[in-house]
């Protein structure tokens, strides 16, 4: 049956207007202008259309059904309208009386679907069963009101006041007073539609409350309406196509608005739509006012006709536009939409402290939570040329939305910025949200520049620190393969030249002397061949870095004091902490003409600090090929840093800070 019905209402829509063409093309006499006609068209495409969809998909939903029935009421009304004047061209017409009748009396049915629709929009059902008695009040109050049109004591509305009615009349002792309380109780009925609206919308939330906005954004088209109809009547002395026009636009979009809202088709673009409408509205009568302004004032002091004027108007309205559009827009915003206008000023204080370096690229993502409301928002970047994201610190991070977060992903152009990882709740004001992450998109982009940047130079880092490493790892191999290869092949050559001595005896005294100083060449040799192992990778490191330090002083030929912790350290910054004292200690000796040095080590913050200073001339400086320019570079690939203070006549510290882990 349900099914059925509604292409059954449609068949008798679409006979109905079949009817009504046909007199139409029977009848010369027109009672309306062709606005009034195309406005009749519409609406009765609009509610059969919007109304077909709804009965076929929302069968359970009363709605579409009520629309129908709307554009059924539509259909008989032009058939009646139609048949009556061609009645009246043709005289003796079965039923045409009856169609005038009809076509006077009608006007409530015209209404009353869309005041139904009132009381149960959007779901189909009253707000509370207490409406129900209204709901019904209502019903028989429309009854009443059409039977007392129907049999009213007088006679019948312009063009057919020559007609007789063929129904009875009422005796207007008992029709006054009737058609009084009618009125009153049909009026009371549209307040009390119009008051069923506003109690669903205070109490409701989410999809529900932007139906329902839909719906009177849709219905707010008719005190527009209205008012074009009074501006005509006051310019022009009647009403006539601007109202016949501007009457179409409610006719038309409430039933689209109530279609699109019971489908729940893209409502969470109802806030953006009120919002453009409010600020374009109030733009076109400020810039019309402008442009009057201008050419009326140019008009009486150039002279009418000028058309200087007229081109100095509409430059005046080019020029003004853009910032006058802003300024609406704000005042709008701070008025009907309070997020959108407080995250957009978030954003723009943001970017203003980005320019006067008030504030770091790197807290445009607590920026966003702020402008959002959405305190846990997580503003990721996308990695060029690669898939994934990383965080504000370089890290890559996953980006997935599950229950309670979504993800929306930020672009400028075609250029990939990132995604800022928010609260579902954001989605239902695309808005705010669309126009907060866009105003920021410029800081967004410095952002991941800035974070891009940091990446790199981390892996810079990591691959000097990699290649510091590896350098040390292969000294470390060289010095084993010189302390157990050639230095123990040379102490057995040495060994078995003596044994070779000791065998030949007395007959071995004419070799002595080349034999002892051939076993002193291989001895220099030995001890070559340790200062270079001890240059490549010092064995007293074996030891740890304090013991180290407390040899490297024990050679050095100045007075030399060491303070060392004994904790050990990864065997790199123990090396690069050895080279650094080890240089420092020869400058001070060949430079400093110092009487005293100190070396010093010690963790601090998680990291191992050197000191090494001398009581000298000071006046040291780190140039690109001095030794302490050396260490810099063997530091920094380490993560860390090295200070040189050394002013003249007052020595020279050397600070390294080597990160270790704790």
């Amino acid at each position: 049956m349900r099914r059925i019905a509604p292409r059954v209402l449609l068949g008798l829509i679409l006979a109905g207007v079949a009817v009504l063409l046909t007199f139409d093309e029977l009848t010369e006499r027109r009672s309306e202008s062709v606005w009034v006609d195309v406005g009749y068209i519409l609406a009765l495409t609009m509610c059969t259309a919007v109304g077909m969809v709804l009965a076929t998909r929302r069968s359970e939903n009363p709605i579409g059904w009520l629309l129908l029935v709307n554009g059924l009421v539509l259909a008989l009304t032009g058939v009646a309208s139609n048949y009556a004047l061609y009645g009246l061209e043709h005289p003796g017409s079965p039923g045409a009386a009856f169609a005038a009748v009809f076509d006077t009396a009608i006007w409530p049915m015209l209404f009353a679907p869309l005041a139904a629709i009132a009381f149960v929009f959007p779901d189909g059902r009253l707000p509370s069963p207490r409406w129900r008695r209204i709901a019904v009040g209502s019903g028989v109050l429309l009854v009443l009101m059409l039977v007392l049109l129907f049999l009213a004591p007088r006679a019948l509305d312009e063009p057919y006041g020559a007609v007789t009615t063929p129904l009875p009349q009422l005796p207007e002792a008992i029709f006054n007073p009737l058609f009084v309380v009618a009125s009153i109780g049909t009026l009371a009925a549209l307040f009390a539609a119009a008051y069923a609206v506003r109690t669903r919308l205070r109490r409701a939330t989410g999809d529900e409350r932007r139906q329902i906005k839909l719906l009177a954004y849709a219905a707010a088209s008719i005190p527009l309406a209205v008012a074009c109809g009074w501006a005509e009547s006051l310019i022009t002395g009647s009403s006539g196509e601007i109202a016949s026009a501007s009457a179409a636009l409610p006719l038309v979009g409430i039933p689209l608005a109530i279609g699109v809202a019971v489908m729940r088709y893209r409502l969470y673009e109802v806030d953006r739509l009120v919002n453009r409408t409010l600020v374009y509205a109030t733009l076109t009568v400020l810039l019309a006012a402008t442009y009057g302004a201008v050419s009326l004032g140019l008009g009486v002091a150039l002279g009418s006709g000028s058309t200087l004027a007229t081109a100095a108007a509409t430059l005046t309205v080019a020029l003004v536009f853009g910032r006058l559009r802003g300024h609406v827009q704000r005042i709008v915003d701070r008025r009907f939409n309070r997020p959108r206008y407080e995250g957009l000023r978030r954003v723009e204080r943001h970017l203003a402290d980005l320019r006067a370096g008030r504030a770091s690229p790197e807290q445009t993502g607590a920026a966003l939570a702020e402008a959002l409301g959405d305190p846990d928002l997580a503003l990721v970047y996308a990695v060029p040329g690669e898939s994934g994201y990383v965080d504000a610190s370089g890290l890559p991070t996953d980006v997935a939305p599950d229950d309670e977060r979504d993800v929306t992903l930020v672009r400028r152009g075609d250029l990939a910025l990132g995604a800022v990882l928010h609260d579902r709740a954001l989605n239902e004001h695309p808005d705010v949200l669309e126009s907060v992450i866009n105003a920021a998109g410029l800081a967004i982009e410095i952002a991941r520049l800035s974070t891009e940047v940091r990446r790199r130079l981390a892996e810079v880092e990591q691959s000097r620190a990699r290649i510091v490493t590896a350098g040390y790892e292969e000294r470390r191999r060289l010095e084993r393969d010189l302390h157990d290869g050639a230095q123990q092949r040379l102490v057995s050559i040495g060994l078995a030249i003596r044994h070779v001595q000791g065998q030949l005896g007395a007959h071995g005294d004419a070799f002595a002397a080349d034999l002892d100083a051939t076993v002193t060449e291989v001895t220099r040799a030995i001890e070559e061949l340790r200062e270079l192992a001890r240059g490549v990778r010092p064995a007293c490191l074996d030891d740890g870095l304090a013991p180290a330090l407390r040899e490297l002083a024990a050679r050095a030929p100045l007075r030399t004091e060491v303070a060392a912790t004994s904790e050990r350290f990864a065997e790199p910054i123990e090396a690069a902490a050895y080279f650094v004292a080890s240089e420092a200690l020869t400058n001070s000796v060949k430079h400093a003409r110092a009487s005293l040095v100190t070396v010093s080590a010690e963790r601090a913050n998680g990291s191992l600090v050197l000191r090494i200073t001398d009581d000298g001339i000071g006046g040291a400086t780190a140039s690109a090929r001095s030794g302490l320019a050396g260490i810099t570079d063997r530091v920094a690939a380490l993560g860390g840093s090295v200070s040189v203070s050394s002013p003249r006549g007052e020595g020279t510290a050397v600070v390294a800070e080597l990160p270790c882990a704790s």
